[in-house]
């Protein structure tokens, strides 16, 4: 059998097609590159940022995470035995 239908062309070999995927992948290609760029830039500066931070506080950030974990280890205890002991302090109790 034979098709009656007259030979379309094929459009993705038109040379404005091409050369329009050309010019796309070109686009998209320099905006990565400069999306890359201000993610560097960004980066950097936080990073910046955070360090300029640390050396600022007056406490080591390690001396700050012992006194906390201290803290909430001693909060921990005073819950637990304000609960055991019916909710009067161990220091204090009512007579």
């Amino acid at each position: 059998m034979t098709s009656t239908r007259a030979p379309a062309a094929d459009p993705a070999m038109s040379p404005g097609t091409s050369k329009a995927m050309i010019v796309g992948f070109a686009l998209v290609a320099t905006g990565g590159l400069i999306s890359l760029c201000g993610a560097g830039i960004t980066g950097t500066a936080i990073v910046n940022t955070v360090r300029r931070w640390i050396m600022a506080q007056q406490e080591p950030p390690g001396a700050i995470i012992r006194r906390k974990i201290a803290q909430a280890r001693a909060a921990t205890v005073a819950g637990a035995s304000a609960w055991q002991n019916d909710g009067v302090a161990s220091t204090s109790r009512r007579q």
